[in-house]
């Protein structure tokens, strides 16, 4: 199911249920890919899921905390803000998510305009 609002177009992902604790899951929706993460706190992350350095898939890698170490070369990326950690530079999109009735969705802006 997608639904749109002013800014953000609204899709469904999967069921919160479904997610395994810190483990990511790969969605796709119209050529992009966002790594989803339900941390250890039950709170969902969503990033762009392919790290800056060498595109290694993020969903693939270790969570910490409240972030992601790239699977590749071990870059780590804070998941709130897709900031790769120091001394490591770059950025990844991350994007809003929220859940409803059981069913987690990703918030797409509709213009574009998520850049990290």
């Amino acid at each position: 199911m997608i639904t749109q609002n002013e800014q953000m177009i609204w899709v469904q992902a999967v069921s919160y249920e479904d997610l395994a604790f810190n483990t990511g899951k790969t969605i796709r929706y119209q050529g992009e890919e966002v790594a989803l993460f339900k941390l250890k706190s039950g709170k969902l992350q969503a990033i762009q899921n392919r790290c800056p350095h060498k595109e290694g898939v993020l969903a693939e890698g270790i969570v910490c905390d409240d972030h992601v170490f790239c699977p590749m070369h071990d870059r780590k990326i804070h998941l709130p803000s897709g900031l790769v950690q120091a001394p490591d530079t770059g950025c990844v999109k991350t994007y809003l998510t929220k859940v409803d009735d059981g069913t987690v969705f990703i918030g797409f802006p509709i213009n574009d305009e998520m850049a990290c």
